[in-house]
């Protein structure tokens, strides 16, 4: 770690001196020698630095975003050309440069942070060895070496033996109580920030490995960093766990703010958006009005959280525009209620068991209905044949058409003439 630290030494001076600075604030509030005047400098360079950093987090968000966009695209990519591995990186190439998606952003906030993590374990290193840096002289360094927090000294490891420790002023419990408690809070801050990604702003709906990628991550990290922190100083440990702070804090922010569509935190987003405009009558806040317009403008790709929001305007009376307002609409709520309407027409679904009783009792009904058919077709058709056979006429009719002989017409018969008797 040292080599690696040593490494950075060109950008060590402007951090001493960024901690200097910050110190000689908090020293007239807490005091020069004490733990909080030290520990508060080093929690000031790391909001700094994060604040300087915030563009590329949001690099970071939007890489992170289209890379799980991009992963059933990537997925088919990579099963089309498997025999051909130079056309496979093409073809990745190509639909990076089509997205404008670059896969490093999502790791260029860590990247960027690293000088200035190596320089601050460089001059903590430098401190604990009681050797002078950047522009920490030799007053700084004095006061540095009796700077403790909550009894462990700022350049104090959890590995140092008890001669160390005891040159620096501190017991080895001391030390070994606080290092193993931050570390441990440094782990779970690493582990709670990446699972919040993973269980909220993550499109559910896209099952891709780079899921699963992620899933890995949320317990890789936190070892690693429970495994490396044992060889931190206090002060780097320090450092550590507020920028874990700060990114867990920038990260609800986002999540609540501009989340993932298709995910939890969308459907939370849109349900509160959704009570604001029932309680105000309108979208409030640019950020809104810019949420409601991407919904309008994506038409029939919208996911089913957006549909459900867009219905659930329908149903208060009110019609999403183009430009992210809302404006009241009857015909709206009057299409709205005739969707709910229609849906509660449709029959019930029914079960397998139901729908083979049923079929069952359908082909009963139409065997019993042929079987029926089949017998009055049998009484009637004699009748109906002799009925339509010709009837010769010239014999004399003998009481009613019942009663008529074969061959007679059935019927009211004319009289014969007298002279035919």
């Amino acid at each position: 770690m040292d080599t690696i630290a040593s490494l950075f030494s060109f950008i060590t001076w402007p951090v001493s001196w960024v901690i200097v600075q910050f110190h000689k604030l908090y020293g007239a509030i807490f005091g020069d020698d004490t733990g909080w005047a030290w520990g508060l400098s080093i929690v000031s360079l790391v909001v700094l630095i994060r604040i300087c950093l915030i563009p590329l987090f949001v690099k970071q968000i939007k890489s992170t975003r289209n890379m799980q966009v991009l992963q059933p695209k990537m997925k088919a990519i990579q099963e089309r050309y498997k025999s051909d591995k130079q056309r496979q990186s093409e073809e990745m190439m190509k639909l990076y440069k089509e997205t404008g998606t670059n896969p490093l952003s999502s790791c260029l906030p860590i990247l960027a942070q690293s000088p200035f993590f190596f320089a601050l374990y460089h001059v903590l290193s430098a401190i604990a060895s009681g050797k002078t840096i950047g522009v920490i002289d030799q007053p700084l360094l004095d006061s540095a070496r009796k700077a403790h927090i909550f009894g462990a000294p700022l350049a104090a490891k959890f590995m140092d033996s008890a001669s160390d420790v005891s040159a620096l002023g501190a017991s080895l419990l001391d030390v070994r109580v606080v290092t193993a408690v931050m570390i441990v809070m440094m782990s779970a801050s690493q582990f709670f920030t990446q699972r919040q990604l993973m269980t909220k702003n993550v499109d559910l709906t896209v099952k891709t490995p780079y899921m699963q990628q992620q899933k890995m991550l949320m317990y890789i990290f936190p070892l690693i960093f429970a495994v490396m922190g044992i060889n931190f100083p206090v002060g780097v440990l320090v450092y550590w766990l507020t920028t874990n702070v700060w990114t867990m804090g920038q990260q609800m922010y986002v999540i609540n703010q501009n989340p993932t569509p298709g995910s939890k935190a969308q459907d939370h987003y849109l349900g509160r958006l959704l009570k604001s405009v029932t309680a105000h009558g309108e979208v409030r806040g640019r950020t809104k009005r810019n949420t409601v317009k991407r919904i309008v403008s994506k038409g029939s790709d919208r996911n089913d959280i957006e549909r459900k929001f867009i219905t659930g305007l329908a149903k208060l009376g009110f019609a999403a525009q183009e430009d992210g307002t809302v404006i009241k609409s009857d015909t709206a709520l009057a299409e709205s209620e005739g969707g709910a309407a229609q849906r509660r027409q449709q029959p019930k679904r029914q079960t397998k068991a139901q729908r083979q009783t049923g079929a069952a009792q359908q082909t009963g009904a139409k065997d019993s209905d042929s079987t029926e058919s089949g017998s009055k077709t049998s009484l009637e058709k004699p009748d109906a044949s002799q009925d339509d056979k010709p009837k010769p006429a010239g014999k004399p009719a003998s009481g009613s058409s019942r009663q008529a002989k074969s061959g007679q017409r059935k019927g009211p018969q004319r009289p014969k003439h007298p002279s035919k008797k």
